[in-house]
Formats: structure tokens, C-alpha cells, sequence
């Protein structure tokens, strides 16, 4: 379950924030997390309030954006929403495609007090 290590680093980020703007409570925190992300968002949801027990985002209310994957086929330009990184484009049957957004995982705003 590396949930429980993304959470950590999150709290790690968020302590390294606090202290620059010389602050000691967080009141909310906002994040993005694509479909491709590779994050299993019931085991993130299990991990979260016993990773930041005794951590400023004890108390911060949690927002998470969930971004759907969409890629961009490559030969035939068509734009298109993906499951699975190997899904082909519906238009040609084409593999070939940029990934456009999806794979997000990062800390969008943090609210301090």
C-alpha cells in the first residue's frame, strides 16, 4: 500500500510549508489526482486520518479534485476520455496517443491559519 508513503510525503511537504511561512495550523488542503495517478483512492481515504493524526492537517477539512484520464490520439487527432493507459482511440484503433491529463497527484492550494 504505498497510500500510506504518498500521505507521509504530503505531511512532509505541507510541515516544510508551514515553516517557511512561519505558520502552524492548516485549514484546508486542496489536491489533484488523476485517474492514472496509480493512487487507489479507498486505500488513501483508509490511510489519511491515522498518516496525519498529530500532524498540522489533523483538523484541515480535505479536498480532492479527481481528474478522468483523456489522451489525444496521434494519427488521427481525435481526443478522447481512457480507462487504462493501453486503451486505443475510438475514432482509427490507433495506440499511438499523448496522455493529456490523468496521471496528476500534487498538492493544488494549502489553507493556513
Amino acid at each position: 500500500m504505498h497510500e500510506l508513503s504518498i500521505v507521509m510525503g504530503i505531511v512532509n511537504l505541507v510541515e516544510k510549508e508551514l515553516r517557511k511561512a512561519n505558520k502552524s495550523k492548516v485549514t484546508s488542503i486542496e489536491m489533484e489526482i488523476g485517474s492514472l495517478s496509480g493512487v487507489e483512492m479507498d486505500a488513501l481515504n483508509y490511510v489519511w486520518d491515522t498518516a496525519v493524526k498529530g500532524t498540522p492537517l489533523e483538523n484541515a477539512v480535505r479536498k480532492i479534485d479527481y481528474i478522468e484520464a483523456e489522451a489525444e490520439c496521434l494519427d488521427c487527432g481525435t481526443t478522447f476520455k481512457i480507462q487504462n493507459i493501453y486503451d486505443g482511440c475510438p475514432q482509427c484503433g490507433s495506440y499511438f496517443k499523448d496522455i493529456r491529463k490523468g496521471k496528476e497527484l500534487k498538492v493544488k492550494a494549502i489553507e493556513v491559519e
